[in-house]
């Protein structure tokens, strides 16, 4: 079982940038497909980014094409989601996922998909 510990993200203003980092112990993430959600206030969990085992592919919400980049680091096991031209839209509480898969090339998009999550950080970006 693999455990996630969030990092970073906080205050951040309109077009300005945040860097949330998603940290695994217990387990390799290499093992896993992962991602990272949001939820809003009176809004359902969404999927804004998420990445293959590999590395090789990823996926992005059509919101955040452009602004947000999700990656991998295997040798500080971490997956990482850089922000940038941060909107006030953006705002809401960000969670990392890890998905259990025995494919290196496929990506999750759905939370049903995913089996640990982060504790959760809130982002609030000003205008």
């Amino acid at each position: 079982q693999v455990r996630l510990v969030e990092s970073g993200g906080g205050l951040g203003q309109a077009g300005g940038s945040r860097r949330r980092s998603c940290t695994g112990s217990g387990r390799t993430l290499s093992n896993y497909a992962m991602g990272w959600f949001r939820q809003a206030p009176g809004k359902e969990r969404d999927s804004v980014a998420a990445i293959t085992r590999s590395g090789v592919s990823q996926y992005y919400v059509d919101s955040v094409k452009g602004r947000f980049t999700i990656s991998r680091d295997y040798a500080k096991n971490t997956v990482d989601l850089q922000m940038n031209r941060l909107e006030p839209e953006d705002t809401a509480v960000y969670y990392c996922a890890a998905a259990v898969t025995a494919s290196s090339s496929s990506y999750k998009v759905t939370s049903s998909s995913y089996d640990y999550w982060g504790q959760g950080t809130q982002v609030t970006v000003s205008s």
